[in-house]
């Protein structure tokens, strides 16, 4: 008893130390990864990954993708936000952004890239599959779907990615699961 008193102690110490960030004042800079769309013209598509925010940071990353196609002025950014529900948005972002923002503090750092010819044609797919993705109205920390869950779909909607989702994209494998291991919910299939 007096363990399980110490660990829920330790853990709210470590919880406490960590809400003292404020996601407001975060870094949401660019990182420098990207390529310079004013001095890059070929087409970019990028996979990023970045530390969760808080306390799932200590053990799960934020993915999302950036792309621009030949010649464009800037990029588009795919992802997948949580608490977009709670403004009654759906969860999927689809806006021209910064491709390689800070994630609120935590530098992100790139998983996969694709460049130069035959990228217009991937990134016609990405935006295929991401605007035919089938949880845009729903968000689960764990086991999902989430940000993870996206880009995985993505990934396997548009196999010539090529993309391995690291072990800490939390939610990448939602889609595949047995629908007994979630609770019942059926799974869309592609």
């Amino acid at each position: 008893m007096k363990r399980i008193l110490l660990l829920s102690m330790v853990m709210l110490a470590l919880a406490g130390c960590i809400s003292g960030k404020d996601w407001r004042t975060a870094s949401r800079e660019p990182a420098g990864i990207a390529p310079d769309p004013a001095v890059t013209k070929e087409a970019v598509l990028q996979v990023y990954g970045a530390r969760a925010w808080g306390w799932r940071g200590w053990f799960a990353i934020h993915t999302w993708i950036a792309a621009k196609g030949t010649g464009e002025p800037g990029y588009t950014v795919y992802e997948v936000v949580g608490w977009r529900l709670h403004r009654g948005q759906p969860v999927v972002r689809i806006e021209k952004d910064l491709p390689d923002r800070f994630w609120f503090g935590e530098k992100p750092r790139l998983l996969k890239e694709h460049r130069g010819a035959g990228v217009d044609e991937l990134i016609d797919a990405v935006d295929q599959a991401a605007r035919s993705y089938p949880w845009a109205d729903t968000y689960q920390a764990f086991p999902g779907p989430n940000s993870n869950t996206f880009t995985a779909w993505i990934s396997r909607q548009v196999p010539q990615l090529d993309l391995d989702l690291p072990f800490s994209a939390l939610g990448s494998g939602y889609g595949d699961w047995p629908k007994a291991w979630i609770g019942g919910a059926p799974c869309p299939q592609p």
